[in-house]
């Protein structure tokens, strides 16, 4: 069978909500990542395919139990994937990496701690959450904003490769370890997200890109998400979108924590007190395979692949 260092990998497909992943364990034998290999492994006509690449690693910080590292289906590495996550439990407990829960887990801007239910859900403390526009990256010189509750609009204009504007839409920034755009919609359903959503992900006030959320508001406790994100394009769930959009809703008043938020995968389970953020959801296991990456690598045609810049 040979080993993950003669380029044979074991991998499992995941999915949380419908956001769909390949997870890597990088703990019994390491695993050397690379944008081509990532690109290779999202690939849904001629890789496995997945929205994210998960890889398990040995942790460098003292109070973790594992580095948990996230690549985007272009190849680009990312801070935090809410969804993998809480993938990222059931994996270590499933291969019997470990027993321990709750787990603490190493992202590239610091520590998460995670717990499986009895149900098989599992929640997550998400982090630290920040609302200022540079921490985000983002330039909002000579925008018009507005206050609205607790919470800062951005008004952002919009603008085709032609340079013509197209619209101009409020946006409010949420950093959570990854950054978020959240915008709210009258109907979710028939907003253009794929249209729009690529004009704010790649907006070059936006230093690292962006994840565009697109959210409607049912009731004050209820929410219909759609979201675009950096590097993977519209996913059926994001789960730090998920958060974003619900802190974003209770700071201007329009939301009352806790909040159910539906997916086109299912539904999500968000806290949040005005500082912290919790949120709860499943995580299922599809099946398990190998794979030899270099070549698969080689066999896919260069023109099916995009990488962003």
């Amino acid at each position: 069978m040979g080993d993950n260092t003669s380029m044979i990998w074991n991998f499992t497909k995941m999915h949380g909500a419908g956001n769909d992943f390949v997870v890597l364990d990088g703990v019994r034998s390491p695993i050397e990542m690379t944008p081509q290999r990532a690109r290779a492994l999202a690939h849904r006509q001629f890789g496995i395919g997945c929205d994210q690449i998960l890889l398990v690693e040995n942790p460098s910080h003292p109070e973790a139990d594992f580095r948990y590292r996230i690549f985007n289906s272009d190849g680009s590495e990312v801070e935090h994937c809410g969804n993998g996550s809480r993938c990222f439990v059931r994996f270590v407990h499933e291969q019997k990496l470990s027993s321990r829960n709750p787990l603490k887990a190493e992202i590239a801007t610091g520590l998460i701690t995670l717990n499986e239910l009895p149900s098989g859900d599992v929640t997550v403390d998400m982090g630290q959450t920040r609302f200022d526009p540079t921490s985000l990256g983002f330039d909002v010189a000579g925008l018009t904003s507005k206050t609205d509750g607790i919470d800062t609009l951005y008004e952002l204009p919009l603008t085709t490769q032609d340079g013509s504007v197209t619209k101009a839409v409020w946006l409010s920034l949420v950093q959570i370890s990854n950054p978020h755009a959240v915008q709210v919609v009258v109907d979710v359903d028939t907003t253009p997200v794929r249209q729009i959503g690529p004009l704010i992900e790649s907006h070059p006030r936006f230093a690292k890109r962006v994840n565009a959320g697109f959210m409607q508001v049912i009731d004050r406790q209820t929410i219909y998400l759609r979201v675009y994100e950096r590097g993977a394009g519209e996913t059926l769930a994001c789960g730090t979108g998920a958060c974003a959009a619900v802190a974003a809703g209770v700071r201007r008043g329009i939301l009352d924590s806790p909040v159910k938020v539906r997916t086109h995968g299912g539904w999500l389970t968000i806290e949040f007190d005005g500082a912290q953020l919790r949120m709860t959801g499943p995580a299922t296991t599809v099946y398990s395979g190998q794979i030899d990456i270099d070549k698969l690598v080689a066999s896919i045609p260069a023109s099916t692949t995009q990488e962003k810049p």
